[in-house]
């Protein structure tokens, strides 16, 4: 099979199961509906893993389909697949496919089974048309492909008011951040001519020289920081981050979907590719280190406070999101897609393992209510673990190689903003060990806190387990994934840091001007047992124990101790209050005033009213005339004729 019509495959095969499914997934029943769309991510899968194993030098860019021509410009539809597009088909394609798979045990009894799958393979399929474009049309189309499907998933249960609340609010910050990336395409089709990568890449040099119109302000810096707004959204970067916690109301396969493999690693992949503009712009690199270092410490310490346990793996996906934004502002690329690969893997484990434990709980979210539950549920148990170790970087898991390069890239950087990003990486560490084994303790150990059923607050429904009622550990159709995706969330950095990092496996496909020292595996990860990060970890999982296990009084006892600090983080350094106070607010203002003013006053007041008073008022002038008498008619005639003729001689 040729390497064009594998590469077809990749897309097409989840959009045709998305499509049967959603067309005919009443008539195919369940079990048709998720074995097609398995099927059609299989299939994307199968094909990814072919081309990566026969990706020619130089990799493959071919145009598909033009649509249209017009004004110079070329609006194609094409694919770019080099060593960056192909890593991220294949953890698009494998962490999707995990999914499927899960979602067959955690969507069992849900009515809505065959529309969920339709939806997650049409969101496999945009996510992975963004990583294949080859132009800036087919870009912007994956982008919002993959804001419109979350909208729809994160709403999926529309019964319930907080989903709809949260699914308008993902999309109303997405579009903010689309606007901005909208602005950078439009500089870049009016002053380079052309929506093609490379060719865009190939007068990059001469963007340099010009200014936008007006302002004096350089052009590729402009356009790096309006490119990189529709990052701060899709990737959620403070502080365009308000809508990625209020995702969890979708259900857990598609929370694990958004926050591991697709949507939010779209800004970090962006930028990647966008490598070499954003190179010859050292302004616009700095504002890129600054926004990651801020998200990167500053929502790590939100987890600290949630108790609902999708919450405290969401904003962790928020800090770990920003030590990939870090990466990409000290210019260490290799290393922002090394961690968004790593990251892939055990973030996708931690919510299918926190889904497990929903499942075993009845739904209950309340960590709170939660405890002991390693006895119940063994898999859910020690996948977790190796979740939680390769999240807060334990050497020799996944998530160790990965942000220790970061953290490196970032100590050897030496641009505006790298000794503040030093700084929160670093501090990120102890919070990132902290909140992590919180969760993990206050789950899996400690005293019994489960069996009381809870209602929930929107549907009416009971969660919980009923009094003297024990968990249970997940179907196989659930653990199974959260096997298959602990093995590399244990083993794919050592496997995979010498090529990626040291090997120059993305040289072809990133421009970078960061070099790492080469290290071997086993040599960084004994290292790594004597350097600052491994005891900020160190810190952070004693203190969680601490404070959760041995003295589970003491956390109240702070919290009185810095009841200002804790009320703080725990609304969010009040983004969501000022967003409604002056955006919301400001929108209600105004719109209330264009209502009055525009709607009541102009439109209905004179278009509409007005012009029936008028017609009204000159119909009853005109019947003054109109009386039936004709000697008043002549009267009218001869006067008519007077002002006729008096006009005439005026002339």
């Amino acid at each position: 099979m040729d390497m064009q019509t594998l590469s077809l495959i990749v897309p097409l095969a989840p959009l045709a199961g998305a499509v049967v499914v959603g067309l005919f997934g009443r008539s195919i029943g369940r079990v048709g509906a998720h074995l097609l769309a398995i099927a059609g991510v299989l299939a994307a899968f199968v094909a990814s893993v072919l081309i990566y194993q026969d990706l020619p030098d130089g990799g493959i860019n071919q145009t598909i389909y033009t649509w249209m021509r017009a004004g110079g410009l070329d609006f194609s539809v094409g694919f770019q697949i080099d060593q960056l597009t192909v890593l991220m088909m294949l953890v698009v394609s494998f962490v999707s496919l995990m999914v499927h798979i899960y979602t067959i045990g955690y969507m069992a009894g849900d009515p809505g089974y065959q529309r969920f799958f339709s939806y997650i393979s049409l969101f496999t399929f945009s996510m992975l048309m963004l990583v294949m474009a080859n132009n800036f049309l087919q870009l912007f189309f994956g982008w919002e492909a993959v804001g419109l499907v979350s909208y729809l998933l994160i709403g999926f249960w529309f019964q319930r008011p907080t989903a709809i609340y949260a699914n308008l609010k993902a999309f109303i910050a997405n579009r903010v951040g689309d606007f901005g990336f909208l602005l950078g395409i439009g500089l870049i089709a009016a002053y380079a001519g052309s929506l093609d990568y490379q060719t865009v890449f190939g007068k990059a040099q001469e963007l340099t020289a010009l200014q936008v119109p007006g302002t004096g302000w350089p052009l590729l810096t402009a356009i790096c920081i309006c490119l990189f707004i529709g990052a701060m959204a899709k990737s959620a970067q403070v502080p365009l981050h308000v809508w990625l916690p209020d995702s969890m109301e979708g259900p857990t396969p598609i929370s694990a979907l958004i926050h591991a493999a697709t949507m939010v690693t779209a800004g970090i992949f962006m930028v990647a590719r966008m490598s070499p503009l954003f190179e010859l712009s050292p302004a616009a690199l700095s504002f890129v280190l600054v926004i990651g270092a801020t998200t990167a410490l500053f929502m790590g310490f939100l987890g600290i406070v949630q108790n609902d346990i999708k919450r405290v793996v969401a904003y962790s996906t928020l800090s770990q999101l920003g030590y990939m934004t870090v990466a990409l502002g000290v210019s260490a690329y290799s290393a922002a897609i090394f961690h968004l690969m790593t990251h892939a893997f055990f973030k996708a484990l931690l919510f299918l393992a926190a889904g497990s434990v929903i499942i075993g709980l009845h739904h209950d979210q309340d960590m709170r209510r939660m405890g002991g539950l390693w006895k119940y549920m063994p898999v859910t148990w020690i996948t977790s673990l190796v979740g939680s170790l390769a999240l807060i970087g334990t050497p020799f898991f996944s998530g160790f190689y990965s942000k220790d390069s970061i953290i490196e890239a970032v100590h050897a950087a030496s641009i505006p903003g790298s000794g503040y990003a030093l700084f929160c990486v670093l501090a990120g560490v102890f919070v990132t060990a902290l909140y992590s084994f919180r969760m993990y303790f206050l789950v899996f150990h400690g005293k019994e806190r489960f069996g009381q059923a809870q209602e929930h607050p929107d549907s009416g429904e009971h969660h919980g387990l009923a009094p003297g009622h024990k968990p249970h550990e997940s179907p196989l159709v659930v653990t199974l994934p959260l096997i298959l995706l602990a093995i590399p969330s244990a083993a794919i950095g050592w496997l995979t840091i010498e090529p990626l990092l040291f090997g120059g496996w993305l040289d072809e496909a990133i421009k970078t001007s960061v070099e790492l020292e080469k290290t071997a595996p086993l040599e960084m990860a004994l290292h790594g047992l004597l350097g600052a990060p491994f005891w900020l970890a160190v810190f952070g999982v004693v203190a969680a124990w601490m404070l959760y296990l041995c003295k589970p009084a003491w956390p109240a006892l702070v919290r009185g101790k810095f009841e200002g600090i804790y009320r703080l983080l725990d609304n969010k350094y009040y983004f969501d209050r000022f967003n409604e106070i002056v955006f919301a607010g400001g929108a209600r203002l105004m719109g209330a005033g264009l209502w009055r003013g525009g709607d009541q006053g102009v439109i209905d007041g004179v278009g509409v009213t007005g012009s029936s008073r008028l017609v009204a008022l000159a119909s009853r002038a005109l019947g003054l005339f109109q009386t039936g008498h004709l000697y008043q008619y002549a009267f009218t005639m001869i006067a008519g004729l007077v002002l006729l003729l008096t006009f005439w001689v005026l002339l």
